[in-house]
């Protein structure tokens, strides 16, 4: 009997981490959902194809441990690993940063992507395979005003590098997804509230456009799948060209489609 590909997804129940569990489990992984008490119920378990839910607090070493184990045993062992935990920040000056704000960014979105990948990861290596996709941000690429989450970013684009040389002879492959600005949930209350404005966060991408969390979830199950099996250790911008547009501002900004009757590139 084949073994099943079990995955587990961190962040599993919103965004950008519930799009990767509906992908994984279309394509026939059995998906484990992680993800903070309270977040989800059976019916979405069962709307997103996820076989179970259990709630973790990724920044928890004793609770990521368990869970780990528990998986093991009630699932087989993890194949596949989307961190996709993380919280953003307010946009502030270092002075109106409070460090309690700065210390929680950096603890859910670096250490706990970090201590995920040590757990399951280690794992991974004893037992020869496995596959771990770490969702960064394109704002670990550039400065930005974003004083806490864009260096915890910038860390897990360089955890990932260092984790795939640490484990690549062992048969575990680590990669990175860089997002553009992606209209999950959040961002589009975010929009409702008039705390964001879309041209703001579409001016300088190449397409014109946001991302879908469905896109980013599809570089993620390429990235996890034999498809890419010798790919390694590389950060994938995902981004509707948002990194490659960055600097043509200051030189009148994007050209307009010159494709007849278009509604844009996709």
């Amino acid at each position: 009997m084949t073994q099943p590909f079990i995955s587990v997804v961190t962040g599993g129940s919103s965004g950008i981490g519930a799009a990767c569990v509906r992908h994984l489990a279309k394509r026939g992984d059995t998906v484990i959902l992680l993800d903070l008490p309270g977040t989800w119920d059976d019916e979405k378990l069962r709307k997103l194809g996820a076989q179970a839910g259990y709630a973790c607090d990724v920044t928890d070493e004793k609770a990521v441990r368990e869970v780990a184990a528990m998986i093991e045993k009630k699932h087989g062992p993890v194949s596949g690993l989307v961190n996709s935990a993380g919280i953003l920040q307010h946009k502030l000056p270092p002075d109106q940063l409070t460090m309690k704000e700065w210390d929680r960014v950096v603890e859910v979105d670096q250490r706990g992507t970090y201590l995920a990948c040590a757990v399951f990861g280690s794992r991974m290596a004893e037992l020869g395979s496995g596959a771990i996709v770490n969702i960064a941000s394109v704002t670990g690429w550039r400065s930005v005003p974003l004083h806490a989450y864009a260096p915890a970013k910038a860390a897990v684009i360089s955890m990932t590098a260092c984790l795939a040389a640490e484990w690549g002879r062992s048969g575990v492959r680590v990669n990175a997804i860089s997002p553009g600005y992606t209209l999950t949930e959040a961002l589009q209350a975010a929009i409702d509230r008039g705390d964001r404005q879309p041209e703001e966060l579409t001016i300088q991408a190449a397409m014109g456009r946001m991302v879908t969390p469905d896109e980013i979830a599809d570089s993620a199950g390429f990235l996890l799948s034999k498809a890419a099996s010798a790919i390694t250790g590389i950060n994938l911008p995902v981004d509707a060209g948002w990194l490659a547009g960055a600097n043509w501002i200051t030189y009148g900004g994007m050209p307009a489609s010159r494709a007849v009757n278009s509604g844009g590139a996709r």
